[in-house]
């Protein structure tokens, strides 16, 4: 349990013994968690000097609906020796009060930083480590492009589910219509023929009075609102990665949407300057110019709030281009942290599950 995030219930259930009473023995005397140094704060922050390293990656998780931020150094790639703060929030004031206490000489070996577009991140980063080049993850910035994309569908899913409503109410109103045509039509027979009037069966048979609304379907067999919702994955995928079906729903989205195709066309050459290989960081601005005037050429307001944000950071994601560096390193940190949370069903006591991490993955 000191080496892997296996549960003690799972150690009980492998060796057949009591899960739970192992787990009390293994908290109350076989570890050493209650002499641990940083128990006392534990369930605020812990700190692990000895993890510091050359390159790091800054992130948040949430454990028990809170934000914790965690700086880790990449070079542990995830193992033993990952983990270098955990702090409970995500003000950089109250980061900083703990990041601080590192010696300086420690907080000065920071070479590079990695992280997200958070604004937060970037002033705990500024402070705590002044010498490190800070490089903004590209995926999040190719996330953010899809955001824009995002917004549209969404905006025309609304107006779409709108439209869908208007006919429904149009359905509901024509068979209202007709039952008030069809009763008065028996009121003028009844009264004019008496008894003798019976119901014509001749002709065509009458439109029944309980048919239910169906909506007008696309080429490929989905109606509008259903292709709008479905396509939501779609749109985050480049277009070789597309299935037959995704194909087809593209192409009828796109021919009743040139809007949609537009902006996601735009995130596609956002995507493709990050995966273009031979691109250093001179090269990449130029290709940021390109992509700049092809924004300023449309009239896309969502995919123009992309490009302001990629300008703001434009130095620090350019910065990308020089090691190739991402912040998937605390990306997959937070997946073992959330899946060591879900093994243990949810974390109850903070600082016995501060301590474990730190055992584990400090």
């Amino acid at each position: 349990m000191d080496n892997e995030t296996v549960t003690a219930r799972q150690i009980g259930y492998t060796y057949m013994i009591n899960g739970a009473t192992f787990a009390k023995r293994y908290k109350d005397a076989l570890s050493d968690f209650e002499t641990w140094e940083q128990k006392k704060h534990a369930s605020e922050w812990i700190l692990l000097p000895q993890n510091i390293g050359t390159e790091h990656g800054i992130d948040e998780t949430s454990l028990q609906g809170e934000l914790y931020t965690i700086v880790h150094n990449k070079e542990a790639h995830g193992r033993k020796g990952a983990i270098v703060a955990v702090v409970k929030g995500t003000n950089p004031a109250d980061v900083l009060r703990v990041l601080m206490q590192l010696p300086e000489d420690k907080r000065e070996m920071v070479e590079s930083i990695t992280m997200d577009l958070s604004d937060c991140m970037r002033a705990i980063a500024r402070e705590a480590f002044p010498k490190a080049t800070v490089v903004r993850d590209c995926f999040h910035v190719v996330k953010r492009g899809g955001e824009g994309c995002e917004e549209i569908r969404l905006h025309l899913k609304r107006e779409a589910v709108k439209e869908l409503n208007r006919q429904k109410a149009e359905w509901r109103k024509y068979l209202e219509g007709l039952a008030a045509q069809r009763k008065s039509y028996r009121k003028r027979m009844k009264e004019k023929h008496g008894k003798k009037w019976k119901k014509s069966r001749r002709g065509r048979k009458p439109k029944r009075l309980n048919t239910r609304f169906e909506p007008p379907r696309l080429a490929n067999a989905e109606t509008l609102v259903e292709a709008l919702t479905r396509c939501r994955k779609q749109l985050s995928m480049s277009r070789e990665k597309w299935s037959v079906t995704q194909e087809k729903r593209a192409k009828v989205l796109f021919e009743l949407y040139p809007k949609l195709e537009q902006a996601y066309n735009l995130t596609g050459s956002l995507r493709a300057i990050f995966r273009n290989k031979k691109l250093t960081k001179e090269t990449a601005k130029e290709k940021f110019e390109e992509w700049y005037e092809k924004v300023a050429r449309c009239t896309l307001r969502e995919i123009k709030s992309v490009r302001d944000t990629i300008k703001f950071y434009e130095d620090e994601i350019l910065n990308y281009f020089n090691g190739r560096k991402t912040n998937a390193s605390a990306e997959s940190l937070n997946s073992k942290i959330k899946c060591f949370r879900s093994q243990v069903k949810g974390v109850r006591d903070i600082p016995f599950f501060m301590y474990r991490l730190a055992t584990v993955l400090g």
